[in-house]
């Protein structure tokens, strides 16, 4: 009953204050970035470069591209885009650019800001469309078809097509994406897709395919369930996952000087449930 922490939920509980406080029209690269450093402590991998490139002077994107191509294309952002999905359901056009505002800031024009542009598209309209060979397709309609990430998804999509066998699909991407290295976005991005087409959206299957992958598992599981999740409400997650989870939220790199941020998944809920008026009449003139 008692979760771990998880930085990626850290930084959208930033982003939710952002909205808060600046509005969602006044969103962009450059406000993340602000708030990045602002509330966001530690500096590891792509959080510290673009940290870095930031105090130096390199605005968003330029903070995600300089000096950062072992991290550009990783998992970072792609993991932190349900924010943008829950504040701007069935709205992919709006989620999927505040996706890439929120990526740039760390993963520049890299694979990692695709990935993050083409789970946003998907969640944002899996609150009116639990399809998933739809939810693919649109997901891969909002990224180049060449880019890595678009490459990886097809060739899951292809091996469960062809009635491939989970674990040759799974190894068929590792080979595939062995010239990017592990913790890169492609071949995770892939591993979300094969545990939803092979688990058949079932929760518990699905999230095991995933995991059972390997690699990044924190973000590939957390991708599955935020988008199953979204399909099916909590009747969809099995009694005795929610009992083991519980509700709390545990932080480990919101500064602990900053102001308090929600404790718990349903205060969460409730605050992205009170902006709701607002950022569904963002997009109108």
């Amino acid at each position: 009953g008692k979760p771990l922490p998880n930085d990626e939920l850290d930084l959208q509980l930033v982003w939710l204050k952002a909205l808060y406080e600046r509005g969602p029209k006044n969103i962009n690269s450059k406000v993340l970035g602000e708030y990045w450093l602002t509330y966001i402590g530690p500096c590891w991998n792509e959080y510290g470069i673009c940290k870095a490139n930031m105090q130096d002077g390199f605005l968003p994107p330029m903070s995600g591209s300089v000096l950062n191509e072992d991290w550009k294309h990783s998992n970072g952002a792609w993991i932190r885009t349900e924010v943008w999905a829950c504040c701007f359901p069935a709205m992919p056009e709006t989620a999927m650019r505040m996706a890439f505002e929120d990526a740039s800031v760390d993963h520049g024009f890299g694979e990692g800001t695709y990935a993050a542009i083409f789970v946003a598209a998907m969640e944002s309209v899996a609150f009116v469309n639990n399809n998933i060979n739809e939810l693919l397709e649109i997901g891969l309609s909002k990224i180049p078809e060449g880019c890595r990430v678009s490459r990886s998804v097809r060739l899951v999509m292809d091996c469960f097509e062809k009635g491939m066998d989970w674990k040759d699909a799974r190894n068929a991407v590792v080979e595939d994406s062995k010239d990017l290295g592990w913790f890169q976005a492609p071949a995770n991005v892939a591993f979300v897709v094969l545990g939803l087409l092979y688990g058949g959206c079932d929760f518990k299957k699905s999230m095991l395919y995933a995991v059972n992958c390997g690699d990044d598992t924190d973000c590939t599981a957390a991708t599955v369930g935020s988008i199953l999740g979204i399909m099916y409400g909590n009747e969809g997650i099995p009694d005795d996952w929610r009992r083991h989870i519980g509700d709390d939220i545990k932080t480990v790199c919101i500064r602990q000087e900053a102001q308090s941020f929600p404790a718990s998944c349903s205060d969460l809920t409730e605050l992205v449930k009170r902006i709701l008026p607002v950022t569904l009449n963002s997009e109108r003139r």
